[in-house]
C-alpha cells in the first residue's frame, strides 16, 4: 500500500513521490533470491492495495483515511508493507495494528528518536511516531530504537525514550557490534511476550553516500549492506505489520536510493518467510 504523504515534514519535501519511485524501481528485482534459493512467491501472495487518497490540507483527515485502510488489510489477515510518505505516514499505520495486536512490539530504524510529543503544536508530525504509537497503546518497553544518530536529535527526544523505558541502539552499537547482533537484540526487546511486532523502517538511517534521496541524508549512517543485514535479520522476529519511509526521489541520485528501499522491503520479507 503505498502512502504518498509529506504534508507533515519538516525537512527537504518530496516523500510524496516515494511510493511511486519504488514502485517504478521494483520492476528491476524479481521474488525469487538465487543466493539463498528463497522464493517469495512460494511464501505470500502479494497484491498492491493502491495508494491512501491524501488531501494535502487535511492531515486528520488524511491520516484517518490511512488508518480505515491499514484497518480493512489487517482484517482481511493480510499483513500491511506500506510504503512513504514521510515517518507520519506511521502514525496511522501503528494506531490500526495496535487494535487489532494488543500489547504489540515496535522496531523503528532511524536516525532520529521520532519520540517528540509534539513539533510547534502539531501532533502528526514527522517526527511523532514513537509518541503516536505509545499513545496508540504500544508497550513502551517493547520498542527498540535502533540506528539512531547523536549530532541528529533534540535531548527532549532522547529525554522521552529514558522516562519510558524505551531500548535505544545507537548507529556506534552497529559499528561496534555488527548490524546482525543489534538487530537480535531489538528483536529480543520488541518480541518479548509478544509474537506481534511492528517494524518501521526510515530510509535516512542510512548514510548519505548511498541513499541521499531523502529529507534529512545522514553523514555517518549504517552503509547499505549494513541496513540490508538489519532488514534481512530484523524480518527474522516474526512481524505482522511494516513500513519503509522517507524516500524522496527527487533528491537522489541515478535511482540509487528507490532501489535499496526496495531490496530492504525485499530482505524484511525474506527474513520473515525464514523465521
Amino acid at each position: 500500500m503505498g502512502f504518498p504523504w509529506d504534508a507533515m515534514c519538516i525537512s527537504r519535501t518530496g516523500t510524496n513521490y516515494g511510493p511511486r519511485a519504488i514502485r517504478d524501481a521494483s520492476d528491476q528485482f524479481s521474488f525469487f533470491n538465487a543466493n539463498r534459493d528463497l522464493d517469495l512467491s512460494k511464501h505470500y501472495k502479494m497484491a498492491d492495495c493502491g495508494d491512501v487518497h491524501v488531501n494535502p490540507g487535511a492531515a486528520v483527515q488524511t491520516m484517518a483515511r490511512a488508518e480505515k485502510m491499514v484497518e480493512k488489510i489487517i482484517e482481511s489477515g493480510a499483513m500491511p508493507v506500506t510504503i512513504g510518505g514521510d515517518h507520519s505516514i506511521t502514525i496511522a499505520c501503528v494506531r490500526a495494528f495496535a487494535k487489532k495486536y494488543k500489547g504489540a512490539g515496535l522496531v523503528l530504524v532511524d536516525t532520529h528518536f521520532d519520540t517528540a510529543i509534539d513539533f510547534d503544536g502539531e501532533q502528526l508530525s514527522h517526527t511523532c511516531p514513537i509518541a503516536r504509537a505509545v499513545d496508540a497503546g504500544f508497550d513502551p518497553k517493547r520498542i527498540a530504537l535502533v540506528g539512531i544518530g547523536g549530532w541528529l536529535n533534540p535531548k527532549s527526544e532522547r529525554d522521552y525514550a529514558v522516562e519510558y523505558g524505551i531500548k535505544v541502539f545507537s548507529v556506534e552499537d552497529i559499528w561496534e557490534q555488527g548490524a546482525a547482533e543489534i538487530a537480535k537484540q531489538a528483536a529480543k526487546v520488541a518480541s518479548n511476550g509478544t509474537g506481534d511486532v511492528y517494524l518501521t523502517f526510515d530510509i535516512d538511517s542510512i548514510d548519505a553516500a548511498y541513499a541521499p534521496g531523502t529529507g534529512v541524508s545522514t553523514p555517518g549512517g549504517m552503509n547499505s549492506r549494513e541496513a540490508i543485514t538489519m532488514a534481512y535479520e530484523l524480518g527474522k522476529m516474526g512481524i505482522s505489520g511494516f513500513d519503509l519511509v522517507e524516500v524522496s526521489p527527487s533528491w537522489d541520485s541515478d535511482g540509487i536510493t528507490s532501489r535499496l528501499a526496495v531490496r530492504l522491503i525485499l530482505e524484511v520479507l525474506a527474513g520473515n518467510a525464514q523465521k
